[in-house]
């Protein structure tokens, strides 16, 4: 009897081992082999086109300042408002691409998808640099630019925001997809494939504000887009090729749907009694293969649990009226949302500083001396490079040093927590806003012992600290975040959890332009504005012992939050696939 039992179990093993049993599909819509599918095999053909769209994102985002106010000749705050915008719509997009990917297209589809719209918008954005009758103009320096140029440019900026709110979210959270969570390794994996994640983000971050910027700066803006439009369309060739390679997650329908179940049913209910143990509630038979994961119930938002209530002259074993009878898992999933919603607004503050990386930090850099030697000048959007610098230092530490280190010391399987993660990072930003708040100040006194010269004999890499320590910070809170919105988003609502992240920077986008009018209105009614025409009549220091305000104060409210969150608890997977090839149908049989 005992050989037997033991038998069944290596053979289950064995399977285990063999097939991925996470509910994914292989190319053919089959269960996947485990040697062949996922993992690192697939996420490289998936982090590769991501290295491209960040090439492309920023050696766009991260000059836009300067062509809006050099090209379209708009003044530091209406070109200021313009990024904001741009970069609040190309980062609040993920929540309608997210969502479109995880109930009907599927996010192989969707990424394929926008990636062909973000390549029409690199096409637009060419010929509107290209093509003579889409010029500026046509005669070197002029001062307003064409009204067609202007309308094909901004088209072309949209096209790309609405390529990037497919791609971000899908992408992300495709490449997660490849590593199985219930199986130990693969698990690791995964918690490393968003550090790496974020180095191959980081290198095509690098490329762009340094080689792309550099040719926007010293040869064409078109030669730029040439290179990024040929380096879009040989990545879209190169993550179709991987297709064999890759497990897919059929879409579940619409997320709001079972959301909206559990509040009818929670709602019809309100008036019975809780059961007296929480095992009485209903949950899905664990050989319900369309449930997926299950998770444990927890004692938060108990109003929610009488959902799962079994009604007098109900049958648990029978199929239910969703709209009457929801499951546990189910229900725990619409708590798994509302814990959300509380991070996700303590997140804001981080957010609108980094906004000023990609405005008011570049836009410094103008002012100051880029000169290298006498025949190479640093263009001023590649010092954003050092951010980047910092986030690889960062992460590769955190990934092959403090993790080990942190997994035998605290035995918690990510080394720490993800949250006390997120607060690191944000400490750091606060520490970045007050060091950029310090050097804003020097060279104001320079501006004010020499206006003629202005801060030119101010090297640029006095802003070399402030981008670095963002950087650091942003190893831990941006990778944080991925992780956290990626993880802790019911599972069939994960590309949505990476536009829920994604938000976070686009919400704080818009946030940033609504600071900047109020502080511009209330400061302009006490006397001056701390915002002028140009940088030397403003007083951005003040702007930023502002921002360090705000964090500090938010970074408590976090903590206190963070201190009391519950995190997602799944059980252990009870099923196991054996021959899974044979024919078309998947056989799943459940354990003993």
């Amino acid at each position: 009897m005992h050989m037997e039992q033991a038998k069944k179990e290596e053979s289950l093993s064995m399977d285990e081992e063999k097939w991925v049993s996470d509910s994914s599909l292989d190319h053919k819509g089959r269960v996947p082999l485990r040697a062949s599918t996922g993992a690192w095999k697939a996420s490289l053909f998936i982090i590769a086109i991501e290295f491209s769209e960040r090439l492309s994102y920023f050696g766009i985002a991260t000059s836009l300042i300067i062509y809006l106010t050099k090209v379209i000749h708009e003044d530091l705050k209406t070109a200021a408002k313009s990024v904001n915008y741009w970069a609040g719509v190309t980062t609040m997009m993920p929540l309608l691409g997210g969502f479109l990917a995880d109930a009907y297209l599927g996010r192989f589809s969707t990424v394929l998808a926008s990636s062909i719209v973000y390549l029409l918008g690199l096409l637009l954005l060419t010929m509107s640099r290209v093509v003579p009758g889409l010029k500026p103009c046509n005669t070197g320096l002029c001062h307003k630019p064409r009204r067609i140029h202007e309308i094909f440019f901004f088209l072309a900026m949209y096209l790309i925001s609405i390529g990037t709110g497919g791609h971000k979210p899908s992408l992300e959270s495709f490449g997660a997809d490849q590593f199985d969570d219930d199986h130990p390794k693969e698990r690791k994996k995964k918690m490393s494939f968003f550090n790496w994640w974020n180095f191959g983000l980081c290198c095509g971050l690098l490329l762009g504000v340094t080689i792309i910027v550099y040719i926007q700066d010293n040869i064409s803006w078109a030669a730029a887009d040439i290179i990024l439009t040929v380096v879009m369309a040989s990545t879209i060739v190169i993550f179709c090729m991987g297709r064999p390679f890759y497990r897919f997650r059929k879409p579940m329908g619409s997320p709001l749907t079972p959301m909206l179940q559990v509040l009818v049913a929670a709602i019809a209910k309100r008036n019975l009694p809780y059961p007296s143990q929480p095992d009485q509630l209903y949950e899905a038979p664990k050989s319900d293969k369309a449930q997926g994961r299950l998770l444990f119930h927890t004692n938060k938002l108990k109003f929610l649990d009488k959902a799962a209530i079994i009604e007098e002259g109900q049958n648990s074993s029978e199929k239910q009226n969703p709209w009457r009878l929801a499951t546990v898992t189910k229900v725990e999933e619409i708590k798994l949302i509302v814990n959300v919603i509380p991070i996700w607004l303590t997140t804001l503050p981080f957010g609108i500083c980094i906004a000023q990386t990609a405005t008011f930090f570049i836009k410094q850099g103008t002012t100051l001396n880029r000169k290298i030697t006498d025949n190479f000048i640093i263009p001023p959007a590649s010092i954003y490079a050092l951010g980047a610098v910092g986030m690889i230092i960062s992460v590769t530490i955190y990934d092959k040093v403090l993790v080990p280190f942190l997994r035998k010391a605290t035995g918690n399987e990510r080394g720490i927590k993800i949250l006390p993660r997120i607060g690191i990072g944000m400490l750091f930003t606060v520490l970045s806003m007050a060091v950029a708040a310090l050097v804003e100040r020097k060279r104001l006194n320079i501006v004010e012992k020499n206006p003629l010269n202005g801060s030119f004999s101010m090297s640029v890499f006095w802003l070399a600290p402030q981008y670095l320590i963002f950087g650091i910070g942003d190893g831990f809170t941006l990778v944080g975040l991925q992780e956290y919105f990626y993880d802790q988003m019911p599972d069939s609502m994960r590309s949505l959890g990476i536009a829920l992240y994604l938000s976070v920077l686009g919400a704080s986008n818009f946030l940033s332009s609504l600071l900047i009018t109020l502080v511009d209105h209330v400061t302009e009614k006490a006397g001056k504005s701390w915002f002028g025409k140009d940088l030397n009549s403003s007083r951005l220091d003040y702007f930023y012992w502002l921002l360090v305000g705000i964090n500090v104060v938010n970074l408590f409210v976090y903590t206190f939050i963070a201190r009391r969150y519950s995190y997602k608890n799944v059980r252990k997977p009870t099923v196991a696939v054996a021959d899974c090839h044979e024919d078309d149908h998947d056989h799943i049989e459940e354990m003993a």
